[in-house]
């Protein structure tokens, strides 16, 4: 199982960034994924989730809803993270994680950063 992101980058305040998460080695779309990041010197904090399957049904953290969009492509085995509105406190590494026959799997994770 492998889970490489990718997008990340600097952007100004206001800007939109889509993160990409591509993953091989099992049956994608079966599982659910979620997206979490972790800013310097803080816990990593849990951003969206994604279910499995054809449904997809998501859920979002208070802070990013509405500005933030997960889906996923079956066809590409890619999970995308659009962020659009971005703040200042946006800025951290974005990782994306899923849970696959009990073990968890980590990205190594994609910087995005947010600056005028």
């Amino acid at each position: 199982v492998q889970l490489v992101e990718s997008g990340g980058g600097l952007v100004q305040p206001g800007g939109s960034l889509r993160l990409s998460c591509a993953a091989s080695g099992f049956a994608f779309s079966s599982y659910g994924f979620t997206w979490h990041r972790q800013a310097a010197g803080k816990e990593r904090e849990w951003v969206a989730g994604i279910s499995g399957g054809s449904g997809g049904s998501t859920n979002y953290a208070a802070s990013i809803k509405g500005r933030f969009t997960i889906s996923r492509d079956n066809a590409k085995n890619t999970v995308y993270l659009q962020m659009n509105s971005l703040k200042p406190e946006d800025t951290a590494v974005y990782y994306c994680y899923t849970l696959y026959l009990g073990v968890a799997y980590w990205g190594q994770g994609t910087q995005v950063t947010v600056s005028s």
